[in-house]
C-alpha cells in the first residue's frame, strides 16, 4: 500500500488523509518512504506470488513447471529463480518433499543374516542363490503414489525360479502388510519348513507379528545389514522391473487401478510372458514347471 499513499501524496492527497482511509499506520509508512523496497524485491515478491498461487492449485507440480504456470500469469523467470524462491520457501513438489530433521534408523536385527559369506580376502558379500524351490525367499516393499495417496506392495519372491510366491497390497505400511503377504506365500507354496525368509531390517519385519507368523509356519527369518542395499539386490531388482514396466507408465487416479495393474503384470507377463536369462531364457512358471515333481507343482 505505501506506493500508492506516495503516488497520492504526489498528486496533492495528504499523507494523513490516505492513511486514515486505508487504515494504515503513518510511522511504518515514513520508515518505508527512507529505505523504500528496491524495484528488485518487489518483481521477486510477484514472481513468489505466482509460484504460490501455482504451487496451491498443483502441489505435485516441481519447480519447473510452476515457471510455466507463473509465466501464464504473466511473471516470466528463469528456472533456477524459480528454483531458489522454492528452495527459500519450502515450497516442494508433493512427489519430492525433502525430508525433514533426523532420519530415522533401523531398529536392532531380529535375525542372523544367513545370506551373507565372507570370501578370501575377509570381504563380506550375499550370495542369494538356492539348489531347490522353497529354501530361500527373498522380501521387501515398495510404494507408489496415486490420486487417493499412498499403495504399497509386499513381494516374496523365491530365488532358486524367481517367481513371486506371495504379496499383499494395502493403503497402509504396517506389519500386517508384511503378515498378509507371508502367509499367502504358505498358502500357494503349501509345506514350506526351513524355508530361509531374508528381509532388511525395516519395521515390518522385526514386529512380533511377522515373526510370530515365520515361527508358525516354520520359516527361518534372516535380516541384511544396516545402510545395505545390496543386502537384498535381487528383490530390488524385481522392483525395478516393477517401476518401470507398471509403475511409472502413467498416473493412477485410485488405489484400485493401481492394484489391478500390478497383479495383472506379476500374474500374467511377469510369471508367464518374461523370459530370464538366469532362468535359462524360461519364465518363472515354464522353469518351475520343468525343474519340478508333479507331486511338487500340485503343492
Amino acid at each position: 500500500m505505501y506506493p500508492l499513499v506516495l503516488e497520492l501524496a504526489g498528486d496533492g492527497i495528504p499523507v494523513t488523509v490516505t492513511c486514515r482511509v486505508l487504515k494504515i499506520a503513518r510511522q511504518p509508512y515514513y520508515r518505508w518512504l527512507a529505505d523504500p523496497v528496491t524495484d528488485a524485491e518487489l518483481a521477486e515478491a510477484y514472481r513468489a506470488n505466482a509460484l504460490f498461487d501455482a504451487h496451491k492449485d498443483d502441489p505435485e507440480f516441481g519447480y519447473r513447471f510452476l515457471v510455466d504456470e507463473a509465466r501464464e500469469a504473466g511473471e516470466s523467470m528463469a528456472e533456477r529463480t524459480a528454483w531458489r524462491i522454492c528452495s527459500q520457501l519450502g515450497w516442494w513438489s508433493a512427489f519430492g518433499k525433502p525430508k525433514r530433521g533426523k532420519v530415522k534408523k533401523p531398529g536392532p536385527s531380529v535375525h542372523d543374516d544367513l545370506c551373507a559369506v565372507v570370501d578370501k580376502h575377509g570381504v563380506t558379500r550375499h550370495e542369494f542363490t538356492a539348489a531347490a524351490l522353497n529354501e530361500l525367499w527373498l522380501t521387501d516393499i515398495t510404494e507408489h503414489w496415486t490420486g487417493e495417496g499412498k499403495l504399497y506392495l509386499c513381494a516374496i519372491k523365491d530365488v532358486h525360479s524367481n517367481r513371486i510366491v506371495g504379496y499383499s497390497i494395502d493403503s497402509r505400511m504396517k506389519s500386517r502388510l508384511a503378515v498378509a503377504a507371508l502367509n499367502n506365500a504358505v498358502a500357494r507354496r503349501g509345506n514350506v519348513a526351513g524355508c530361509v525368509v531374508h528381509s532388511d531390517r525395516g519395521s515390518q519385519f522385526r514386529s512380533r507379528k511377522f515373526v510370530h507368523a515365520l515361527n508358525r509356519h516354520d520359516l527361518v527369518g534372516s535380516m541384511g545389514r544396516v545402510g545395505a542395499a545390496g543386502d537384498n539386490a535381487a528383490m530390488e531388482s524385481f522392483f525395478a522391473l516393477l517401476q518401470k514396466n507398471v509403475l511409472d507408465r502413467r498416473g493412477w487416479a485410485t488405489r484400485e487401478e493401481l492394484r489391478i495393474a500390478i497383479v495383472t503384470w506379476i500374474e500374467r507377463t511377469y510369471h508367464r510372458r518374461r523370459r530370464q536369462a538366469t532362468l535359462g531364457r524360461l519364465t518363472p512358471i515354464e522353469f518351475e514347471t520343468i525343474m519340478t515333481t508333479p507331486a511338487t507343482q500340485a503343492a
